[in-house]
């Protein structure tokens, strides 16, 4: 066919949702190996063959809005959809977490001597470190929304501008958290606390270096000029996602460092 008569873009035949699959049976598998053998090497090929067939796949995604123009109203539409219902799963995700750390911190168990936070954790002063990240975090939502409102008004320079401060402050907390990490004077094994916190904090973690990463990738296509006044909705999506990764640590924030301790 050489036209259609539709608004709806479907997909051509690809090789990258049955390789991603295999990668990540490899990369798990892997993993697996590692916990009972002590040998990474297979988590390592999977984890890299994962890394390559996202770039190149989300790279054809980019060519199709980009280039191809088969991301109609249409096609947008149910992109932001299916955005706005995979950041609701994520809060869901997080709501977990949070259930798991106020059921422990209200109710605390004999196990634990039935106080909280157990004897023998020393917590982290939720005035230091914490609060700085607070602030950085907090920040970044502002760049990041001054990015978009430049390339709303497309004014490319502050867009370039916002977007490569809210990448720099991304890795900044990311730094910090890690140093923060390397400080503390529990792990994960010492009780019920310390599993709720470097569960939730560690995985709030991972969600900034994947949104750091996006709003990478959103940098480097704006420099190409891939996004326009009104159609950027990668950055867009970006966008959302950091939003909630901030707000996500609030509630860490209040909750785990704050009241917690």
């Amino acid at each position: 066919m050489t036209h259609k008569n539709h608004p709806y873009h479907l997909v051509e035949v690809s090789p990258w949702p049955i390789l991603g699959s295999l990668s990540a049976l490899i990369m798990m598998s892997g993993l697996i190996k590692w916990f009972h053998f002590y040998n990474n090497s297979l988590m390592l090929i999977g984890s890299t063959s994962m890394l390559l067939i996202m770039y190149q796949w989300w790279r054809d995604i980019s060519r199709e809005g980009t280039y191809q123009g088969l991301h109609t109203y249409s096609v947008t539409m149910g992109l932001r959809w299916g955005m706005i219902l995979f950041i609701t799963s994520e809060v869901f995700f997080f709501i977990s977490f949070f259930w798991g750390f106020f059921h422990n911190s209200l109710a605390p168990t004999i196990e634990i001597g039935m106080i909280w936070p157990p004897k023998g954790i020393q917590t982290f002063n939720p005035i230091q470190i914490p609060l700085l990240n607070t602030l950085i975090l907090l920040t970044s939502g502002l760049t990041v929304t001054w990015a978009h409102h430049s390339l709303m008004e497309n004014n490319a320079k502050q867009a370039t501008q916002g977007l490569l401060l809210t990448v720099i402050l991304g890795l900044y907390f990311t730094m910090l958290q890690a140093y923060e990490y390397f400080e503390s004077s529990f792990t994960i094994s010492d009780a019920a606390y310390g599993s709720s916190f470097f569960v939730a904090t560690g995985f709030h973690g991972l969600h900034v270096i994947i949104g750091t990463t996006f709003l990478a990738v959103c940098l480097a296509r704006h420099i190409n000029n891939h996004f326009s006044q009104i159609h950027h909705f990668g950055f867009e999506a970006a966008a959302w996602y950091w939003h909630f990764v901030d707000v996500v640590w609030l509630f860490l924030y209040i909750s785990i460092y704050w009241w917690g301790s």
